[in-house]
């Protein structure tokens, strides 16, 4: 093979992947308070979506024992960079938060694949200490412009589970009441935290898959 050749066949396989990273469909999961990236079911639901060949990223948000709109939503926006409707994301009670919060500041015209939230809120019931009533204030009383997110996607997915102690059933209503999310209601998953119990969410995998339409 000449250099020539060779430097072509080079450049012909470059080309070739750089079009397959660009249409590979991402998704980004975002933990909670007080959450990791490898607590839960964040690294079950990330090996099941990277089988069928989805690009995964769940970024450690910056001090998540004490979790402010603005750093929560910087360190989103930059690990998502451009975002497009191959992007999807995946929240985890206050990273639903992030999520919509994020969503609502994207420029016009942007437009993403969807989100899929799970034990999201807009009110708390579970709220003990002063610290922690400090840190959620801001969260529950900074408003969110619902029109300016559905402007970006209209595709919501909302799980909520019948013995969460962290958050009141009337969240369920809220989500499809302002989002018009498509709401899944899951027995005996508590918060869906790692202590819960809840190592895996099929739900939440196939909210995702349907969402993204994988496998039709």
């Amino acid at each position: 093979m000449t250099a020539s050749v060779e430097w072509r066949s080079r450049l012909r396989v470059l080309v070739d992947r750089s079009k397959l990273i660009g249409n590979m469909k991402r998704v980004f999961i975002i933990h909670g308070w007080g959450g990791y990236p490898e607590e839960g079911w964040f690294p079950w639901l990330r090996r099941e979506l990277e089988n069928k060949g989805f690009d995964v990223h769940v970024p450690k948000m910056p001090s998540p024992e004490e979790p402010k709109i603005d750093p929560w939503v910087s360190h989103l926006s930059r690990a998502v960079r451009s975002p497009d409707e191959q992007t999807y994301f995946v929240g985890h009670s206050i990273g639903c938060q992030t999520i919509l919060r994020y969503l609502e500041g994207l420029p016009v015209g942007v437009k993403v694949g969807g989100a899929v939230f799970v034990g999201g809120w807009f009110v708390l019931s579970d709220l003990e200490t002063e610290e922690e009533k400090v840190i959620g204030k801001p969260w529950v009383e900074t408003p969110i412009d619902f029109n300016k997110v559905k402007s970006h996607t209209e595709n919501f997915r909302a799980i909520f589970s019948d013995n969460d102690y962290v958050i009141p059933i009337e969240n369920k209503g809220m989500f499809e009441e302002r989002l018009g999310a498509k709401t899944i209601l899951e027995h005996n998953k508590g918060h869906f935290t790692g202590s819960d119990g809840v190592t895996e969410l099929p739900s939440a995998l196939g909210a995702v898959l349907k969402m993204a339409g994988w496998g039709t």
